[in-house]
């Protein structure tokens, strides 16, 4: 694509070096010196703890034939084109949609977004849409599904970043895919990495404190969450396509949410006055029934899914499949079909003994707190939880889930979660002071393990007949960060071992 046509998508800029180069061929953009390949464009993001300005210099070397920045500062010398703009990572998006010809704009676009409960929402709309006989694309923090490909979309990022976004979605228009349902993270969306996705349906699971390491307080968590809802009124309006908020009658985000207009507007929830919300919920540690009354209709649902939250999860999904008029037996199929989500309330198959072994991702308070609840509706014993909490993130919360956990469990493994620079006892110190609240006594209620893996084996050779083990934190993830580097991990690799130790010492 010429570079004349990329840079008129552009609103405000300015153009330097440009003499007779406007004609260039571009044959890619990248944010990163490393890979940046000729003829490409390199656009300088300023991260977290990297400044990609200080790299123009290394992209020039490897062959960029154009420069996106927004400080002139750290261009010295330059003789190829380079362009100023007011924020880069909004010029990446547009660009990135520019460079693939705009490919969300020929599909329809459900976002998820919420603190917890996005990829399961995500999943579960997947699997109803596909049920209905859609092409459906999905994108969420476990991976990408682009027709019969699937692609890992990161290590501790819930939304990939804008190039491969747009990457995406003009692959999975090239497969003929009808719908694609987006998890969008509360990063993804402050950081514009999906801008340009032209949604077309926004939904919230829920807004409970978290990633106030980056937001700063609750209002700008918030304010990121609701730019999901904003893009209905100012993304690409695609004809005859209605644009539809899907909110949470039950979450403190209803009020605050609901001022956003929409063409239409559903809510969901237990409070009966939600137009989906269902009745005579039964639990069972192989999953759960209940009656969904929606505005025209009232049926029954199956699932294999554990926990309440999970209830509020299925009705979001369903609220969008009812606004795109898929019938309930579709619905019905759907939600069954969904018979676990990766790392979410996910029972291992073993046979160490008459005891659960389950893996979630609960990271954050009101993730655990859902977990445990969930987990206790079918521990007839001991609830033994295994977590910690991660380095450079929100600390307020370590000392809440600590307090959690002693007042919701039986038994806890304190341990490590990503520490990254942060010292790992001083976490595990905060988590503790939130047991002792809860009135938990050291070495013999709690235990702090720093090594995770020996954690996890510790609470697994404790279990006995009747117990849960549950892991939190990890899941899905493939590393683990100390310091500044990633480590490789596997939570299930780590829990089959702990499991075949415990088959070996019975024995």
């Amino acid at each position: 694509m010429k570079l004349k046509k990329l840079i008129s998508a552009l609103k405000n800029y300015q153009i330097f070096n440009s003499i007779n180069r406007e004609d260039l061929e571009v044959t890619g953009i990248s944010f990163d010196s490393r890979t940046i390949k000729p003829n490409e464009i390199f656009v300088a993001i300023k991260g977290e703890n990297f400044d990609g300005h200080k790299f123009i210099n290394s992209a020039i070397k490897n062959g960029a034939s154009t420069i996106i920045l927004e400080n002139y500062k750290h261009l010295a010398n330059c003789s190829i084109p380079f362009i100023v703009v007011p924020n880069t990572r909004e010029a990446l998006a547009t660009l990135s949609a520019t460079f693939y010809n705009y490919p969300a704009r020929k599909m329809r676009i459900i976002g998820v977004t919420g603190t917890d409960g996005k990829t399961t929402t995500a999943t579960i709309i997947y699997n109803i849409l596909k049920t209905a006989g859609f092409r459906v694309g999905l994108i969420t923090s476990i991976n990408a599904v682009v027709g019969n490909k699937i692609y890992e979309t990161g290590f501790h990022t819930t939304t990939p970043n804008a190039v491969d976004m747009q990457r995406y979605l003009s692959e999975m228009l090239s497969a003929g895919t009808e719908y694609v349902v987006i998890e969008a993270s509360s990063h993804g969306l402050a950081q514009h990495r999906v801008d340009m996705c032209e949604f077309d349906i926004a939904v919230i699971t829920n807004i409970t404190q978290e990633h106030l390491d980056y937001h700063k307080n609750i209002q700008q968590y918030k304010e990121a969450k609701a730019k999901l809802f904003q893009y209905l009124n100012t993304n690409f309006h695609k004809p005859n396509i209605t644009k539809i908020s899907i909110l949470n009658k039950d979450d403190d985000s209803f009020d605050f949410l609901k001022k956003i207009k929409s063409d239409i507007q559903y809510r969901y929830g237990f409070d009966q006055q939600a137009d989906f919300s269902v009745e005579n919920v039964q639990y069972s540690e192989n999953g759960m029934k209940f009656r969904v009354k929606t505005p025209t209709d009232c049926f029954p649902i199956e699932t294999n899914l554990l926990g309440e939250y999970n209830v509020s999860n299925i009705l979001a999904a369903i609220a969008v499949a009812y606004s795109q008029n898929v019938s309930i037996g579709a619905i019905q199929k759907g939600i069954k079909s969904t018979e676990k989500v990766k790392g979410r309330m996910e029972i291992i198959p073993h046979n160490a003994g008459n005891f659960k072994v389950i893996i979630d991702f609960a990271h954050t308070a009101n993730a655990l707190q859902k977990a445990l609840e969930s987990a206790r509706k079918f521990t007839s014993n001991n609830l033994i939880v295994v977590f910690g909490c991660a380095g450079l993130r929100d600390k307020s919360k370590r000392k809440k889930m600590g307090e959690l956990a002693g007042k919701l469990s039986d038994k806890i493994f304190i341990t490590a979660e990503d520490p990254r620079t942060e010292s790992l006892e001083d976490i595990m110190n905060e988590i503790a002071l939130g047991c002792e609240i809860a009135n938990r006594k050291e070495g013999i209620d709690f235990f702090r393990i720093s090594d995770r893996k020996g954690a996890i084996t510790s609470a697994i050779l404790s279990a006995s007949d009747g117990d849960v083990v549950i892991t939190c934190g990890k899941a899905q993830e493939k590393t683990m960060c100390f310091g500044e580097k990633e480590y490789p991990w596997d939570e299930y690799e780590v829990v089959q071992s702990a499991l075949k130790m415990k088959i070996s010492k019975e024995n």
